[in-house]
């Protein structure tokens, strides 16, 4: 069927540039999928959605847009696709463009390049996707967060508890502790690779801390059926919500959880320390405990001090080229460590020639003539 552009005028219209090849665009769209059937099913007739395929493939094109119950740019249509995509700089997909209602250059002004975050974030409640709209939902977002209790979050009327094994831990008994929300899944290889790290850290910090008492985790699955679900418990020693409890959803949109594993580390008084904590625990291990800013910038103080006394230049056993010490403020950043493949932030050996970068602790030195020739993408 066939839509005229005509039918779109005076509507909210969301052009989705995604394609069947790139996995994160195939989960993001069966999210899309759910909230344009609640918007449609509460009556929002005023919003449509253009899919912008960056699909090569004709067949992959039609697999994908058959599950789509919007429109879509031709796929023929080259020069419409190329034109959108240069008009609001597409860098990368999956993209949601919110346009509003209008014309001229007001629509491109106006537009919003964040609708895949905002719907994340806020789900269907974005809609109509305003300036006032968003602001206000900032505005309750923030206030949610600052009367956020422990209690509140990891408790309905259905639980007051969380378990351990056979256990049921009241959650009253972890207030005035320091807790991590371990948003995690059997599935997820890059979870597979965290969970074994974050054990031994986990006995260390409650074996370092004066009150092994203050610090707890609780596991906040993502599995897809509970024998997952209690294979992968059945690893970690600590609590855990119950496999689909009502909380799960909602806890990863409270805090905005778009990837995981992810750490989230909540104070004594149940209010968010930070959402980094995976990130610490890859730095700085056991000693990111508690986790609080003053924590991580002595932390920080600490690792620029042993850095002054790093060699400026390295070569690694397992790259040809040789790397160079960089930090945030000469070329560094945040990265994803080229040997352990977790994250790290700061101070880093990095390859001018191709991007390569390493933690300085994952550097094997080697000699110069003992550098040995790897495949080209090393």
């Amino acid at each position: 069927s066939q839509a005229k552009i005509s039918d779109l005028e005076g509507k909210v219209v969301a052009l989705y540039f995604s394609a069947n090849w790139y996995p994160p665009s195939r989960n993001f769209n069966q999210f899309l999928i759910g909230a344009y059937q609640q918007l449609k099913f509460t009556n929002q007739p005023n919003f449509e959605i253009v899919f912008v395929s960056c699909d090569e493939d004709l067949n992959a094109f039609n697999n994908y847009r058959a599950g789509m119950p919007w429109l879509s740019v031709p796929f023929s249509d080259l020069e419409t696709k190329k034109s959108l995509s240069r008009k609001f700089e597409i860098e990368g997909i999956p993209c949601l463009v919110i346009l509003q209602p209008g014309s001229g250059k007001d629509v491109e002004e106006n537009a919003l390049k964040n609708g895949v975050e905002l719907l994340h974030r806020f789900g269907v409640n974005a809609f109509p996707f305003t300036k006032q709209k968003l602001e206000q939902l900032e505005k309750d977002e923030k206030e949610k967060h600052d009367s956020q209790t422990l209690v509140n979050l990891l408790t309905n009327r259905d639980r007051d508890y969380v378990g351990c094994n056979c256990l049921q831990v009241p959650v009253a008994s972890l207030v005035g502790k320091t807790i991590g929300l371990y948003f995690s899944a059997q599935w997820c290889l890059p979870c597979e690779k965290f969970t074994p790290k974050l054990v031994p850290i986990y006995h260390k910090i409650k074996a370092n801390d004066d009150d092994e008492d203050d610090f707890e985790i609780v596991f906040v699955s993502s599995d897809r059926n509970h024998e997952s679900y209690a294979s992968y418990f059945s690893l970690m020693p600590w609590l855990a919500l119950p496999f689909g409890d009502a909380n799960i959803r909602s806890l990863a949109k409270h805090f905005d959880v778009q990837g995981i594993p992810c750490l989230v580390i909540l104070g004594p008084d149940g209010r968010t320390v930070t959402a980094k904590g995976r990130s610490l625990i890859n730095l700085y291990q056991e000693n990111a405990f508690p986790f609080t800013e003053s924590k991580v910038e002595l932390l920080e103080s600490q690792v620029d001090e042993e850095a002054r006394d790093l060699p400026r230049k390295k070569l690694h056993g397992g790259h040809r080229h040789e790397l160079n010490l960089v930090s945030q403020e000469n070329g560094g950043g945040a990265f994803i460590c080229c040997n352990c493949e977790e994250q790290g932030v700061g101070w880093a050996y990095q390859c001018l020639d191709c991007g390569y970068e390493l933690h300085p602790k994952c550097v094997r030195v080697v000699e110069d003539h003992a550098v040995p020739e790897v495949a080209s993408n090393g």
